[in-house]
């Protein structure tokens, strides 16, 4: 190695460093530790601080261009579907069509369909009040029934967009959103199934305490919850309009006139705000203080993760800028690692500073500058790259994430039983979603 990239790899290790450190020791947010890792990062590299300072707005500003309404939309979904009752109701539906006995799958696969519009944390403390009473009806540990849910929760949280993490690297690396959400789904379906399968497996020893908070359910008037297909189809409408753009690929040579403009529903934002108007449909009688505050909780929400996302595309335009990939190419055989260096590197920022989201984004603006190295440099290396930052992501989740403690509070587990039972279960998971990718690799 020449002495210039190993202070190369000292400035980017020092980047990585500053984001967590500021984000775990200080708890300063995210927004602020990549935009000060960026500057960081590129004036250690002998950049101009004017030249820094441009390239940090233009890389902020092209990654939200692309995403922001995304991200806005998606956040406005989840809340209208919890505001409305929805997330209770499709639950209920799942539980009495999977039964009682198999209740662990059935918040599995709650979590799953539910966390697809909302975030895993707000998900969780959602469904937390019928998932306490299902495992005090029915005796069923506590453990598998908390793990069950978080883990579905999870598997989307960290594979499929709008989710930010996702949405994000998506951006930064270019690829587009319906095939993620498509080619996502089918690597966080068995990821969701793993990590059920290892919170039956590892609680048949476990006695978990009596949960202060079980049977807290929140029970609203019956004529007030929607529908079944009300509560559904604001979710199932715009995933599946979103994958049937995707899936076909438009040539306008070939393709009559009327197809190509009917397609245009599946672009996410169509699709998301088609979303959002079914999910208003689910109640019939609005107050305009609900729909107000709805809005606005949902855009003040969305605007701290594009804050984030933003702060995100800056720190990898510097990098980019910085021509970081010439440099490894020419020192590190990375060509042979292939999809294992985005998971590899997902991972090991994940678990020191425990945000999902961080995670991702802080990788995907690492791995950007290297894809031709890697060999991932076409369209559908971009797609699997994301996909195993994904996987990369679900590793590991512990003490330093705000979710193990949202799921630990709302489910009364001890520590212990968190550690051994919902952090294997995280690790497995990521573990199976790299086996997918790989295996998707071979096919496209």
């Amino acid at each position: 190695m020449t002495s210039d990239f190993i202070y190369l790899l000292l400035c980017l290790l020092a980047g990585i460093g500053i984001i967590v450190v500021l984000t775990t020791k200080y708890r300063i947010t995210a927004f602020f530790a990549l935009t000060i890792a960026a500057f960081v990062v590129g004036v250690g590299l002998g950049m101009p601080l004017l030249e820094v300072m441009q390239i940090v707005k233009d890389g902020f500003g092209n990654i939200l261009k692309s995403l922001a309404l995304i991200i806005i939309l998606g956040t406005v979904l989840g809340a209208v579907l919890e505001y409305t009752g929805s997330t209770r109701v499709m639950a209920s539906y799942i539980l009495q069509k999977v039964g009682e006995k198999r209740s662990p799958l059935a918040m599995s696969i709650t979590g799953f369909i539910v966390g697809l519009p909302i975030f895993c944390d707000s998900g969780y403390i959602v469904l937390s009040g019928l998932n306490n009473s299902i495992a005090k009806r029915t005796g069923i540990s506590l453990a598998v029934m908390a793990t069950s849910l978080a883990t579905g929760l999870y598997a989307v949280h960290c594979m499929i967009p709008p989710h930010p993490g996702a949405a994000a690297a998506a951006g930064i690396i270019q690829v587009d959103i319906g095939r993620l959400v498509l080619f996502g789904t089918l690597v966080a379906i068995p990821a969701m199934l793993a990590g059920h399968f290892w919170a039956r497996y590892a609680s048949r020893k476990i006695e978990t305490p009596k949960n202060d908070h079980a049977g807290d359910e929140m029970h609203a008037d019956d004529e007030v919850l929607p529908s079944v297909w009300s509560a559904f189809l604001p979710i199932v409408v715009p995933i599946t309009l979103i994958a049937v753009k995707s899936f076909f690929t438009v040539d306008p040579l070939v393709t009559a006139n009327w197809f190509q403009k009917a397609l245009i529903v599946g672009d996410p934002v169509i699709a998301l705000a088609i979303g959002v108007m079914l999910a208003f449909a689910c109640r019939r009688r609005w107050k305009k203080e609900a729909v107000s505050t709805l809005l606005h909780d949902g855009v003040e929400k969305a605007g701290g993760i594009l804050l984030i996302i933003g702060a995100g595309g800056a720190f990898g335009a510097v990098l980019a800028a910085a021509k970081i990939g010439e440099h490894f190419s020419e020192a590190l055989p990375l060509a042979s690692l292939g999809i294992l260096f985005p998971f590899l590197i997902t991972a090991v920022i994940k678990t020191a500073q425990g945000s999902s989201t961080v995670a991702i984004i802080t990788a995907a603006s690492i791995v950007l500058p290297l894809l031709p190295t890697l060999g991932l440099d076409n369209e559908s290396g971009r797609l699997l790259s994301v996909m195993a930052m994904g996987a990369g992501s679900m590793m590991i989740s512990h003490a330093n994430d705000a979710y193990f403690w949202v799921i630990a509070k709302f489910s009364g587990l001890r520590m212990k039983t968190m550690l051994s039972v919902y952090s294997v279960a995280s690790c497995i998971m990521g573990l199976v979603s790299l086996s997918m990718v790989y295996l998707l690799s071979l096919f496209l």
